[in-house]
């Protein structure tokens, strides 16, 4: 992927030499510096929030001015003083995005499988105060902090994206987690109410039989959670803040106020065996979830996850997907070939999904929608595909494929922006 993003400023860069060229994202707030000795395409990288850093640029600031930028210089590798992150205020002050989506996207041209189709997201927090090793976003650039948008300027949005979109079937809010806190909930909840529109979004299985009621009598259709596994000690180990059971209440009380849940799951965690891979495909089962993703467990650069995994030796250092996308398992124990954590990943989805309640469940939503209908077709044929390349991967055994590495040349003398700056990984 990364040999891919050079090749790709590369031809950029050459279809426009005078184009400027910036990398945003995890990625680069957890290694800048490699991430800029890389190619020499790349004219700079924000690190950490960048909404007010790429405009600065456009309004024609110097590098050297902008906070959060690193960028090179005679050189070497300058970093500038990190800008603080944007809370309440700060957010609210933000435009939009569904004003941007209004003016430059075809919402019908993006689908997720689980959200009703087309669909209209955006943000109305930032940041997780869990602790989940393996979690990218909290963990390298949303931070910890829960930052959140006011009530009023959620609801604002909320109410012009429906008037902005009578084509969109549901507003989803993809925060790292949206229901952090009850009171801010149930305030959501009372002004979502009298607008009387579907919406769905990201959970923790830590919200109460109140909180869900309220939202299901706002709108709420769906929350997207992360279950991860059916181990208790595994849940430990990722360092969840969430047990089995919590989870098992959680969707017993989403089914009695009638919302759908999308379970996800985790397979290769520190301290899988192929017997907890069996307790969490059980576990799976019996939660009984509308739909559940299956994920092969990867250690991102900046997670705790993968520090633990560079000092224990389980991670192999290899890429954690294959040249067609389809996952790889990167994380590699004695005891669990990788072989079999592959071929576990297909048979989990096999089992779930091809039990007679929930193939009836995926008929009945089609019978009476003719839009459902089409689209489920499509991601069924989309589904059995990704399944038969599963298969074949399992079957012929994983081949090792190694990361492509970056070699940094010796490092000069940084230039250091300010007391306190971010210097990188």
């Amino acid at each position: 992927m990364r040999s891919f993003r050079n090749w790709f400023a590369r031809q950029m860069k050459n279809a426009r030499p005078d184009l400027k060229i910036c990398f945003v994202g995890p990625h680069v707030e957890t290694q800048p510096e490699q991430s800029l000795r890389t190619s020499e395409a790349i004219d700079f990288v924000v690190r950490g929030e960048f909404d007010y850093a790429v405009v600065e640029y456009a309004q024609g600031r110097a590098l050297d001015t902008i906070q959060n930028v690193s960028f090179r210089k005679n050189g070497k590798v300058v970093h500038n003083p990190e800008r603080p992150k944007m809370h309440t205020e700060e957010l609210d002050a933000l435009p939009f995005a569904t004003e941007v989506y209004k003016r430059d996207l075809t919402i019908e041209n993006y689908n997720v499988p689980f959200l009703k189709h087309p669909f209209v997201a955006f943000y109305t927090s930032r940041g997780c105060p869990a602790l989940c090793t393996f979690c990218m976003w909290p963990q390298t650039l949303s931070g910890h902090a829960w930052r959140v948008r006011s009530v009023d300027s959620v609801v604002r949005e909320f109410e012009q994206a429906v008037k902005l979109f009578p084509q969109a079937k549901e507003l989803y809010f993809d925060d790292d987690t949206f229901n952090i806190r009850k009171d801010r909930v149930l305030a959501l909840c009372k002004e979502f109410k009298p607008v009387g529109f579907q919406w769905s979004c990201t959970a923790r299985v830590h919200s109460d039989y109140e909180t869900l009621k309220a939202m299901a009598d706002s709108g709420a259709r769906l929350l997207i959670v992360g279950f991860e596994s059916g181990d208790p000690q595994i849940l430990k180990n990722l360092k969840k803040g969430a047990t089995v059971e919590m989870g098992r209440t959680f969707v017993q009380n989403c089914k009695k106020v009638g919302i759908h849940v999308h379970g996800d799951f985790i397979i290769g965690l520190p301290g899988e065996t192929k017997e907890t891979i069996e307790k969490t495909i059980n576990y799976a089962k019996e939660l009984d979830c509308e739909t559940i993703q299956v994920s092969m467990a990867h250690a991102y650069p900046g997670t705790e996850l993968y520090d633990q995994g560079m000092r224990e030796g389980f991670l192999a250092g290899e890429a954690i997907t294959d040249d067609m996308g389809h996952q790889l398992p990167h994380l590699q124990y004695p005891h669990l070939s990788r072989e079999y954590m592959v071929e576990s990943v297909n048979r989990f989805y096999d089992e779930y999904y091809f039990r007679p309640r929930v193939a009836w469940r995926i008929v009945r939503e089609a019978l009476w929608d003719s839009h459902e209908r089409k689209r489920l077709f499509h991601e069924a044929v989309d589904f059995m595909k990704l399944r038969h390349d599963r298969r074949k991967v399992a079957k012929k055994g994983v081949q090792k494929k190694a990361m492509v590495q970056v070699k940094v040349p010796p490092m000069e003398p940084q230039t250091s922006g300010a007391a306190g700056e971010s210097q990188g990984a």
